[in-house]
């Protein structure tokens, strides 16, 4: 192995450590101030950048899940009055989700405070780092 490799093989362990730290607190965070999970934050995220609604298989695809994780979350929040289903006029196989109103104020409050916690958690990043490392991230997913 080279000199560069072994470098970029330790780049990779400490970029994931940060990534797993990062979430566990966002996973806590959730939890404690919101009473919530993260799975629930990323389907009302989903559903919030898609308003019209979104099949459950688009659901199921957008979060890199399976059809029945997406659906055990997406039960839990039609039962908080957060989701509403809506059979396809056209294909009775096919259910739209989308947020209620109240999963609409309930997920703006939820991201309000998610994008406070993430900018605590980088704080120690100055303007020319955010710059520096969403280049390389950038670069890096062009692959």
């Amino acid at each position: 192995m080279s000199d560069t490799s072994k470098r970029r093989l330790k780049m990779w362990i400490r970029l994931l450590g940060v990534m797993r730290a990062a979430e566990s607190h966002l996973r806590e965070h959730l939890r404690v101030k919101h009473r919530t999970t993260l799975p629930r934050f990323d389907v009302m995220a989903a559903l919030w950048r898609r308003r019209d609604g979104v099949t459950m298989s688009e659901l199921s695809r957008m979060l890199l899940v399976s059809n029945g994780n997406a659906t055990t979350v997406v039960d839990r929040l039609e039962t908080d009055g957060f989701v509403r289903r809506t059979p396809s006029e056209t294909d009775r196989r096919t259910v739209f989700v989308a947020l209620t109103p109240e999963g609409l104020a309930e997920f703006e409050g939820l991201a309000a405070g998610h994008e406070a916690e993430v900018d605590k958690l980088f704080a120690s990043m100055s303007e020319a780092d955010l710059e520096a490392m969403t280049e390389i991230l950038k670069r890096m997913g062009t692959r």
